[in-house]
């Protein structure tokens, strides 16, 4: 009698660990926090390397400096406002600079990769790709005031990191507004790499 029950125990035990070994195969190991790839950090100038800036911005009686704020998400300003000046002029530019990190997957699966979760940030900006650049590239414009007072959004990204441009001025044009903000984009995506 007790060797039945020993051999019933060992086959009970038998056949759990083959189901927890088959359980544990298809639901995966649990994602814990250290698999999940963290943000980069930017540096703490980033903003004065995109370099001088005046060039984008009338000129002031005080002249404009570019700000920077924020650390996981960098955000440059620099702007020029009507009433610093004498002619009937302003301009600002916003520049934000965002590396992401990696995410929780869905059920079952992997946790996403940092190029992953920005390229899924990239998609939902609004704006129409630009053909022939060297990253993936998406403009707004705005025109107002018989094509003279113009408002460019550009994002733009490159691997883990996505740069939105923001640019305003009048009076321009609106290509030039568009060169400007392209400059911009690009000053940002070469010294984040």
């Amino acid at each position: 009698m007790a060797g039945r029950v020993v051999r019933g125990t060992v086959i009970a035990c038998g056949v759990a660990a083959v189901a927890g070994v088959g359980i544990g195969y298809v639901t995966g190991e649990p994602v814990h926090p250290d698999d999940i790839a963290s943000a980069r950090r930017l540096p703490a100038d980033f903003c004065q390397r995109l370099g001088d800036v005046t060039s984008l911005l009338p000129k002031a009686t005080v002249a404009p400096k570019m700000t920077q704020t924020g650390s996981a998400e960098v955000h440059c300003r620099a702007a020029v406002e009507e009433t610093s000046q004498t002619r009937f002029t302003a301009a600002s530019l916003d520049v934000w600079i965002t590396p992401y990190g990696g995410k929780m997957g869905g059920a079952n699966q992997p946790p996403l990769q940092p190029a992953t979760v920005a390229r899924d940030a990239f998609e939902q900006a609004k704006g129409k790709a630009l053909p022939n650049r060297p990253y993936p590239t998406k403009l707004d414009r705005i025109g107002q005031t018989g094509g003279q007072d113009w408002s460019v959004s550009l994002v733009v990204l490159r691997a883990d990191i996505v740069v939105r441009v923001e640019y305003k001025a009048y009076p321009l044009t609106g290509d030039k507004a568009e060169q400007a903000a392209l400059v911009m984009a690009d000053r940002a995506i070469w010294e984040s790499k």
